[in-house]
């Protein structure tokens, strides 16, 4: 088994891919014509984008949207980076709401953490040590 991708489910697709090029630098890698549905380029584990109206048709037990009004669902993504105030200067710049500023971890790592404009969780932070 390997993990493929991440597809988080938004209110509006084009205008999530906009806020992730500006906010995180992210290049698009394909937009359906119908604008229910992206990728965006981050390496070797894709990013992805649904509409939530995707997402109903998908799952018809129902799931709970993303909403920056409420508290954010029980998991986020992260992007690693050397500089993370940068990072967290340019995201809050391109719209993201700040939560956590950039902070050094017991365990090495500077982490700082916002919320997209879908009231996601995204983590920005410095590679991980192992030691």
């Amino acid at each position: 088994m390997k993990f493929g991708y991440t597809i988080l489910y938004v209110q509006d697709v084009p205008r999530s891919v906009a806020f992730y090029e500006d906010a995180f630098g992210l290049g698009r890698k394909f937009v359906h014509e119908a604008g229910m549905y992206a990728e965006m380029d981050t390496g070797t584990t894709t990013l992805s984008f649904a509409a939530n109206g995707l997402a109903k048709s998908n799952l018809p037990c129902g799931f709970q949207e993303n909403d920056p009004a409420r508290p954010p669902a029980g998991f986020e993504i992260a992007f690693t980076t050397d500089d993370v105030q940068a990072a967290y200067d340019r995201a809050l710049a391109a719209g993201a709401t700040a939560v956590s500023p950039p902070a050094a971890k017991p365990w090495g790592q500077i982490v700082a953490f916002v919320r997209d404009k879908d009231g996601i969780t995204v983590e920005l932070c410095t590679p991980a040590t192992q030691s």
